[in-house]
């Protein structure tokens, strides 16, 4: 490819826009505008989610566990009455516990990871934020 066709391509790339270094933005037909950030994370949304899920969790612990002694005694009755019905509602409280123990687990996850994210997302934001101001100083040079 020669010099000539080089430079053919990227003016009929560029249209007409300047070709310089685009840092944190798209083009101006609809897009971000340059400068503004494409990618927010709310440290306040993030926190009210986290604070839902330990709520729920604290909820879960407490109310759904209500009806698995009575659903226990209850299978244990109808198993010594001779009832097939009995060893089935035992599954029944067997699957329940089980679900339970993973929605719970659930909860306890998202709380905990939305703790750690809204944690890391500022840290790197700061970081990010630190090496951006060093490479628009390099950006200068090339106008």
């Amino acid at each position: 490819m020669s010099w000539d066709e080089w430079e053919k391509l990227k003016s009929a790339t560029g249209e007409g826009r300047p070709t310089g270094m685009r840092l944190n933005g798209l083009d101006g037909n609809g897009g971000a505008a340059t400068g503004s950030a494409d990618l927010v994370v709310n440290q306040d949304d993030l926190g009210a989610i986290g604070h839902e899920a330990y709520l729920l969790h604290g909820r879960l612990s407490r109310d759904g566990d209500h009806a698995r002694p009575s659903t226990f005694d209850a299978s244990i009755a109808l198993t010594n009455g001779n009832f097939t019905s009995g060893s089935e509602l035992l599954k029944v409280h067997d699957r329940w516990n089980s679900q339970l123990r993973t929605l719970l687990d659930a909860c306890a996850r998202i709380s905990n990871h939305l703790d750690y994210s809204k944690s890391a997302h500022a840290k790197d934001d700061a970081d990010i934020g630190g090496r951006l101001l060093s490479t628009s100083k390099i950006d200068e040079y090339f106008k």
